[in-house]
């Protein structure tokens, strides 16, 4: 089967993965935190999207660009995993996976920022 240029990203591949758990995260939460529920989504979704966008522009300073929302993108969901830790919806070490994977994207964002 044909891979299209994001298919081919780590970065896309792992904030895929984030996006799964985010869903699930989702899933959980109380009903009356549907703004808590749907940044999360919205956060969650922007990074492979982002990552997938700027892999198609021919040009490296538009590349850039989109992998930086998708970066910023990415500090935000760690920001709302400890909003939801803080709150009592997620446990520590579940945070702690979370984040931990968050990590790992947004270190790859920053490299292919400076590409």
């Amino acid at each position: 089967m044909a891979l299209l240029d994001h298919e081919n990203l780590d970065a896309y591949h792992r904030s895929i993965d984030f996006l799964a758990l985010a869903l699930r995260l989702v899933a959980r939460l109380p009903r009356g935190e549907r703004e808590l529920r749907d940044q999360l989504k919205r956060a969650a979704m922007s990074v492979p999207l982002n990552v997938a966008e700027g892999s198609g522009k021919p040009a490296a300073a538009d590349r850039a660009r989109f992998y930086a929302i998708a970066r910023g993108s990415a500090m935000e969901c760690g920001a709302l995993v400890d909003v939801c830790r803080v709150a009592g919806f997620l446990p520590t070490s579940e945070a702690e996976d979370a984040k931990i994977l968050l990590v790992r994207i947004v270190a790859m964002l920053t490299r292919m920022c400076r590409r």
